[in-house]
């Protein structure tokens, strides 16, 4: 009689176990005991760096994502990736169409300021895009209104085969690392807008491409005020191992940005691949059996420029090897639970900072991949502590060139300034 009256006390025993086993998985899978902080910084103690930091209190202030999901690296990624951002405007401009030597035909979108720059100049940012992106992603469109409504032209580079409905000229697809759709859209900004100074921004893929861009010849750099780099990887040749790891979950993200190269890919097979039935089945064969982007990139991608092996391809291709000749004011930005992004890739950035006086490194402790959302408890805002970031750094940046001493810029010391001054 003993045992059956202690029956209920065991099962509510039972059940208040597997309530407790059930909330600790959530507190452990949503980081919720995870702290909030300011972004863990690194730069050089110099005149524009501590004005930047003071004119930009995103940079210095305490990132909260929303209170129940934004400490997950995943969901912000995930919540990135499958809605882009919450609420999304839809900016109006006029798509360019730019004739390339090869015959292929770069585009973009040009949207025109909402209203005058608050120092009353023609500031133009000229972004590229995530991989496999264009104008028309939703993370996009909520940056350039931002942008719009603080006073910037934005010109936006659709990679090449991105666009849903837009046939290729020739056969050839954006890639990692390659800068000519991106130069050729900034060339013409340039002439259409002899006035205009240049603010450069890449998010992820197109961080890469930003900051190669910037660094292959110093002419590249003329008339850009900034430029801004949102979780890129830095070096694909480091990163193609820590992308075939599980920690993480980076193996099953590789397999989804690699069925997603697939569909582009496929999306473009005559174009790609020519009349030939024989090169098209070689060619489709080995991208139907691929599961990760080096696959991808070893039997296509590469192929496009004609590289020998896949470490030629991402060697070249990374801007690693460009980055250090970059000598505008360069903000680099980065989540520590970006599930793309292996920490180990973040020696380039931290090391870079330490090093030049004209690069400012943010590490968020949250944020994801491209998420970066805000907001209280459950529903994120409309506007991403990335798009505020952004806007608030180039803004700051603008600022400093308008204000600043005749001795002082972007590329002088501060010894230097000193020297001028004496």
């Amino acid at each position: 009689m003993n045992l059956l009256g202690e029956l209920p006390a065991m099962f509510d025993g039972m059940k208040l176990a597997a309530v407790a086993t059930v909330l600790y998985i959530i507190v452990r899978c949503l980081n919720l005991k995870s702290p909030t902080a300011p972004p863990d910084l690194t730069y050089q103690d110099t005149p524009l760096n501590r004005f930047l930091l003071k004119s930009c209190p995103q940079l210095t202030k305490e990132y909260i994502p929303p209170l129940l999901w934004g400490k997950s690296g995943h969901l912000q990624t995930a919540l990135y990736g499958k809605l882009g951002r919450v609420s999304s405007p839809h900016p109006k401009g006029i798509r360019k169409y730019l004739p390339m030597q090869d015959g292929a035909t770069a585009t973009f979108d040009l949207f025109e300021p909402l209203g005058d720059h608050r120092t009353g100049d023609d500031i133009t940012m000229v972004i590229c895009p995530g991989i496999g992106n264009h104008s028309e992603k939703q993370y996009i469109r909520t940056f350039v209104d931002h942008a719009q409504n603080d006073g910037y032209r934005c010109a936006v580079l659709n990679h090449l085969g991105a666009l849903p409905n837009m046939e290729l000229t020739s056969p050839r697809m954006f890639t990692y690392g390659c800068t000519w759709e991106f130069g050729a859209m900034v060339g013409y900004i340039k002439r259409a807008y002899p006035q205009t100074q240049l603010i450069v921004i890449g998010f992820s893929l197109g961080g890469n491409i930003v900051c190669k861009y910037l660094g292959e010849n110093r002419v590249n750099q003329e008339r850009v005020l900034c430029c801004v780099s949102v979780c890129q990887g830095y070096c694909a040749l480091r990163a193609q191992e820590t992308f075939l790891q599980w920690d993480q979950f980076r193996r099953f993200y590789n397999f989804l940005m690699a069925d997603n190269m697939k569909k582009i890919i496929l999306s473009h097979r005559h174009s790609l691949f020519g009349s030939s039935f024989k090169m098209m089945d070689a060619n489709l064969s080995r991208l139907y059996t691929a599961t990760s982007l080096m696959q991808i990139d070893d039997n296509i991608m590469r192929k496009f420029h004609g590289h020998s092996s896949l470490k030629e391809y991402y060697e070249k291709e990374s801007c690693v090897h460009y980055i250090h000749n970059v000598n505008v004011p360069l903000l680099l930005v980065n989540a520590a639970d970006d599930p793309l992004v292996h920490d180990s890739l973040l020696s380039v950035p931290r090391t870079l900072a330490a090093k030049k006086p004209n690069v400012i490194f943010a590490l968020t402790l949250h944020g994801g991949h491209l998420g970066f959302f805000e907001g209280a408890v459950l529903f994120p805002q409309p506007l991403t502590w990335m798009d505020k970031v952004i806007v608030g750094y180039a803004n700051a940046m603008c600022q400093w060139e308008k204000q600043k001493p005749p001795c002082q810029s972007g590329e002088m010391s501060e010894s230097a300034c000193e020297g001028a001054k004496a």
